[in-house]
């Protein structure tokens, strides 16, 4: 019977345990701090919520309305063409990990509480992999050294991933996330109800956004860069409390989170057998961000070929198999990662390529394929009238902020 180790249960590894348990298949989570709330803005996708099979308790604020706000502080009001029944889902991490982590582990999963340290790499196609851990079951940091061996390993353990170290994979480029979460008095609070904020300028991001995302009792105020230096990112960090100081008048720092995140795909997401998501595969879009989505989806889809090309569990599946996940993953959006990098590149290259960009955000088509891109995961296809008047708005947009200037 095929054993297969998951290490990180955030909500790559634990959409990837839940998909593997429910087939059958002998599933271990590993996931080093049970309480861990990963520094993130938390939004999700309206599909995510169908997909995933999400409930309503775990989503904090249902966003409606959003607030674009250019380097020079021109505010663009955008969610009109939403319809009622949809939205912006705002989460805790702590909350939606927990949720998902335990739902694959009601499933079947065997959660284990431990931090993976090395993973023995087999020199046949048919010998096991071994993986050296600290169990912290016992309720100590320490915790006692454990070893397991599995027949198929996935690596969903963040930019960090010891797995992708273990198999050699390749680094990458990544950005660093930087986040405090503010709570407000109620007054304040209230400006937030259905409203996220999302601030451009190279004060608040020289090469990403920064935002202020409404949560249960709090918003989240982060901001990101590639330029992962401890200073600048403190400045840009400041900057944004500055622009948005107005909002946050009376709030109290309730925590300070910060954590890499990647830019770009690993050279090698498979290796023998095994396979990275999420995080640790780089699955992060560029321009909005966003990686929830992505790294649950990768791991169910991954999750999904081991089911199938080991027939629930009866064979053990090859590097071959494995790779089959990557095609349908690049087949399916590759054409989004590059739309959104091409997006990044023309976008937010300096303050008049900002403007441009807050101003274009002001056009309702724009608005539409925007939302129903972001909300449905796909590179809306316009048809072609709509398609040119866009085209025709951004260079006109750019044009007039002399952001075609070399």
């Amino acid at each position: 019977m095929l054993r297969v180790a998951v290490v990180g249960a955030g909500p790559a590894g634990s959409s990837a345990a839940e998909t593997l348990a429910k087939a059958g298949i002998e599933t271990y989570l590993f996931e080093r701090k049970l309480d861990n709330a990963k520094p993130c803005g938390g939004a999700i996708p309206l599909c995510m919520v169908s997909e995933f099979e999400l409930p309503p308790e775990i989503i904090d604020r249902r966003v409606t309305k959003m607030k674009m706000i250019s380097p020079s502080n021109v505010e663009v009001n955008i969610g009109q063409t939403l319809k009622p029944d949809e939205y912006i889902g705002m989460c805790r991490r702590e909350v939606l990990d927990g949720f998902m982590r335990d739902r694959a582990a009601r499933l079947g999963a065997k959660l284990i509480n431990g931090t993976v340290y090395q993973l023995d790499i087999p020199t046949t196609d048919r010998e096991a992999y071994t993986l050296h851990y600290a169990d912290h079951s016992n309720g100590t940091k320490t915790g006692e050294m454990k070893s397991l061996k599995v027949d198929l390993v996935i690596g969903a353990d963040g930019a960090n991933s010891r797995v992708a170290k273990a198999i050699e994979a390749g680094d990458y480029n990544y950005a660093i996330a930087f986040q405090e979460r503010i709570r407000l008095p109620e007054a304040q609070m209230a400006y937030y109800e259905d409203l996220a904020e999302m601030y451009v300028g190279d004060d608040v991001s020289t090469d990403f956004y920064a935002w202020v995302f409404p949560k249960h009792d709090h918003v989240a105020v982060g901001t990101g860069t590639m330029k992962a230096h401890k200073a600048t990112i403190k400045n840009l960090q400041a900057g944004i409390r500055a622009r948005a100081a107005h909002r946050l008048v009376g709030g109290q720092i309730i925590k300070v989170e910060a954590h890499p995140i990647p830019e770009h795909p690993r050279p090698h997401r498979v290796r023998g057998r095994v396979a990275l998501v999420g995080d640790a595969a780089g699955t992060v879009t560029k321009s909005s961000g966003e990686g929830i989505y992505f790294a649950a989806k990768s791991a169910r889809m991954c999750a999904e070929t081991i089911v199938a090309a080991s027939n629930s569990g009866q064979r053990i599946p090859t590097e071959a198999d494995l790779k089959r996940y990557l095609k349908l993953w690049d087949r399916k959006y590759g054409m989004t990662y590059k739309v959104l990098d091409l997006l990044q590149r023309v976008f937010y290259r300096s303050d008049a390529t900002r403007e441009a960009f807050v101003e274009m955000c002001s056009d309702i088509d724009v608005q539409r394929l925007t939302f129903d891109s972001y909300l449905y995961k796909t590179v809306v296809p316009s048809n072609p009238l709509v398609q040119m008047k866009i085209t025709a708005k951004t260079i006109g947009s750019l044009l007039r902020g002399n952001a075609l200037a070399p």
